[in-house]
């Protein structure tokens, strides 16, 4: 990696006069020797710098919640709250639990329930025996996944853009500008009331 000055000498393991803590023939102790400079720790893909890790060894039997963003290859019973954070469940991960998280991604095994209110995701190497209620989910092939599916509406739209939205329905459905069968329908039954 550095190429020796030419009045160093590198100590070899066949000269055996010198001490590991003994300073080289030639090198001074008041001198330092060149370090390799500190190597930063590269992020690991797919994980943020705050979130929380449970390895393969560890049981949980009860309630587990966090503030923070968790990746879980342990064992759990009993309850996962994460309302405002992620869960990613390891491929060892082993959860006989309802979830309810913001964002979920499963790669080992769920046994229960799981709530994502923004996003589930099912790698292929999931197995999900329970129901799932999300804003988006992906199932990926080869996942496992025993249960029912309900989609909840985005509830952040602005209302706007629902208005815009059932007039271009009503357009494409042959309907005159500025109506709609759903208001001709409704305005029937209050009639009949």
């Amino acid at each position: 990696m550095w190429k020796p000055r030419p009045d160093e000498k590198p100590a070899t393991a066949a000269n055996p006069s010198s001490s590991p803590n003994s300073p080289a023939p030639g090198i001074s102790s008041s001198t330092p020797s060149p370090r390799p400079a500190a190597i930063a720790p590269r992020p690991t893909e797919g994980f943020r710098a705050e979130m929380a890790h449970i390895g393969k060894s560890v049981l949980i039997k009860g309630e587990l919640s966090g503030s923070e963003d968790l990746y879980l290859d342990g064992e759990v019973e009993g309850s996962v709250e994460l309302k405002q954070h992620s869960l990613t469940i390891g491929p060892h991960g082993l959860v006989r639990a309802n979830i309810h998280a913001r964002e979920i991604v499963v790669h080992g095994k769920v046994d229960g329930n799981v709530i994502g209110d923004d996003r589930v995701e099912l790698k292929k190497s999931a197995v999900l025996a329970g129901d799932v209620s999300t804003q988006r989910i992906v199932i990926e092939d080869g996942a496992f996944f025993k249960g029912a599916i309900d989609i909840k509406k985005d509830t952040t739209r602005p209302e706007g853009q629902d208005s815009r939205r059932e007039s271009a329905m009503s357009a494409a459905a042959g309907a005159g500008p500025g109506s709609s069968r759903v208001e001709t329908q409704s305005s029937l039954l209050e009639k009949k009331y």
